[in-house]
């Protein structure tokens, strides 16, 4: 039997330790088995608070020392805080060598497996800018604080049916346009996308709306066809197909990263780090229902994993109702609720004629019922004082 030991270290500079996150813990001891499977156990790790007051030239010279002696460090700048994490075999390091620094005022201990999704890393909310820098496309924030909304078709079908579908959820309030062009179907004779078509529909769609877009990626093969996506959406089946997880670090794209099918929030955190610690930090996390015992819904809402993702992690939250539930009546309560709990955005399926999609037309609104939604949507929004 081996076993490996990972240790992390936060470091919190010129901090105050006001936020109950900061000051959890982090150890997580990974045990490989003999039948291959990993095991997570806890992890100890800790925050660092700097002397108010530190010069720049103190904390340049103290992380020069930490890279000196082989770690990476990230640094993050809040509101409150300059964090840096400490990542490397952190084994070595012993905690009371960084208490006798005379810039340092106090070493806390903190809890968790995911560091660099973790809101102790990013104490303030990260906000991802879809579309910016592009001639005619309107860019759309997720993460401000107000409720984004991603509408469009679950599978791109043809330009008309695109096309009509974006200009309709555009003039209802919607943000992004969303729609399938490789689709991940459970039976291999259903209908599987138009593929590198779909793209092309979808960027005409962008073209004349002004609406950034969301696809979903299902194969680093695809990825060179992605090159004018806005959000590159990795679907449930693909949330610890970690090989692709690393290749989208280096993609410079926001991920939008649904939770798998029968995984915990916890390992839905754990996949965002891959692409976190592989270069990318545009990360939008996705509950979009998880499978249970019982069978009335497609899926069960897990409605709260949002609160504890935004009280975890610094990242935006959206919430997929149409796959939470399958079922197209069920869908406004669902999205009304999504945004009572807190979500950063939502993502509805709208279809001109659900009963002729060639995928989950049953799960589909069509332009008048989100038109409806919408409306409604901003009156639960102005309640917590948010709009859409």
């Amino acid at each position: 039997m081996r076993y490996t030991f990972t240790i992390g270290i936060i470091l919190v500079v010129s901090g105050r330790l006001g936020n109950p996150v900061i000051q959890e813990t982090a150890l997580q001891v990974m045990t490989r088995s003999p039948t291959g499977l990993l095991f997570l156990c806890k992890e100890d790790a800790m925050i660092v608070v700097l002397k108010p007051n530190t010069s720049q030239d103190e904390v340049n010279s103290f992380i020069d020392h930490l890279k000196n002696q082989g770690f990476g460090v990230h640094i993050s700048h809040g509101v409150d805080h300059t964090i840096l994490g400490l990542i490397g075999d952190t084994s070595r390091m012993v905690p009371e060598a960084l208490t006798a620094n005379h810039i340092v005022d106090n070493v806390v201990r903190v809890q968790a497996p995911y560091k660099m999704a973790n809101r102790a890393f990013h104490p303030d909310d990260t906000v991802i800018t879809a579309g910016a820098g592009q001639p005619g496309v309107i860019p759309a924030l997720i993460g401000d604080g107000s409720v984004a909304v991603i509408a469009g078709p679950c599978s791109v079908e043809s330009e008309s049916q695109l096309t009509g579908v974006a200009e309709r959820v555009k003039a209802s309030g919607a943000r992004l346009l969303r729609g399938g062009a490789f689709k991940p179907r459970t039976s291999p004779y259903s209908f599987q996308g138009l593929g590198g078509e779909g793209i092309e529909l979808l960027l005409a769609a962008k073209k004349q709306t002004g609406l950034p877009v969301v696809t979903e990626l299902m194969s680093i093969t695809q990825l060179n066809l992605f090159d004018n996506i806005d959000v590159i959406q990795i679907g449930a089946r693909n949330m610890q197909n970690f090989d692709l997880l690393k290749e989208l670090g280096g993609c410079g794209k926001p991920i939008l990263l649904k939770r798998g099918l029968a995984n915990t929030v916890k390992e839905l955190l754990m996949s965002a780090e891959y692409i976190m610690a592989a270069g990318n930090e545009q990360v939008i996390l996705c509950e979009r229902g998880i499978r249970s015992f019982d069978s009335y819904t497609r899926n069960t809402l897990d409605l709260s994993a949002v609160p504890f993702l935004k009280k975890e992690s610094h990242l935006p939250v959206v919430v997929d109702p149409s796959h939470a539930c399958g079922m197209n009546w069920m869908v406004p309560t669902l999205a009304k609720a999504a945004v009572a709990a807190g979500a950063d955005g939502i993502m509805v399926e709208v279809h001109n004629n659900p009963e002729c999609a060639l995928c989950d037309g049953e799960q589909s609104l069509t332009p008048d019922e989100f038109d409806s939604l919408m409306g409604v949507l901003a009156k639960y929004a102005a309640v917590e004082g948010r709009i859409l």
